[in-house]
């Protein structure tokens, strides 16, 4: 089974290209949802985060209190890394295993959704990467109306962060644009076709 990453920055509606594809019937692992779960029920990773982060990392009531420790790591280079080193790894492990259950139910392919997919490492265990690209301008404007909390500024904090979009899509094997002028549905049927032709396993990456 081809494990196929699909990658875009922030507002790029990576998100968007993944339920299309979901909606063809191919298996989507949703890289942040699970990271979600992992950080609520992997009880070593639990204590690690405890310790690493403080009290407030999760609500009383058990629940990854998100807010608070986004304000922790956000503004520290270091604290972000240690976060990162912690939940990645049992993300990928999940990930391993979620994979593993779809390759045994026969699925040709499996996409695994991820903002952070060459920062983390995460595309050295993939086949193939799709990245989903769009003009800066509509990202911000995309996130702006889905946020309505963030400002302008905040987003484009968010995106200096990420791995910049030039070689975010120069590492990649496919492109889809999401830029309001290309339909996206034809781009997406025919990744989907190529990804199941008998021999695309065989190919090797591009990237």
């Amino acid at each position: 089974m081809l494990r196929i990453g699909i990658t875009g920055g922030i507002g790029s509606g990576k998100s968007v290209v993944s339920r299309v594809f979901a909606l063809l019937g191919v298996p989507v692992y949703d890289s942040d949802q699970r990271a979600r779960w992992v950080m609520e029920h992997d009880a070593l990773l639990r204590e690690q985060l405890l310790a690493a982060f403080g009290p407030d990392t999760y609500t009383p009531a058990g629940a990854l209190n998100r807010p608070v420790l986004a304000r922790t790591v956000f503004a520290d280079p270091a604290r972000l890394a240690r976060l990162n080193a912690l939940v990645h790894p049992r993300v990928g492990d999940d990930f391993a295993r979620w994979a593993a259950a779809r390759q045994a139910a026969g699925a040709p392919y499996a996409l695994k959704e991820a903002a952070l997919l060459f920062e983390s490492g995460a595309y050295r265990t993939l086949d193939r990467i799709v990245t989903v690209a769009a003009p800066l301008a509509v990202r911000v404007a995309r996130v702006l109306r889905r946020d309505p909390h963030r400002t302008a500024a905040d987003v484009e904090a968010i995106i200096g962060k990420q791995l910049g979009e030039d070689e975010r899509q120069r590492r990649a094997n496919y492109l889809i644009h999401n830029d309001d002028q290309h339909l996206v549905l034809p781009q997406v049927l025919a990744l989907d076709a190529a990804l199941r032709a008998p021999g695309s396993a065989a190919e090797g990456p591009g990237s």
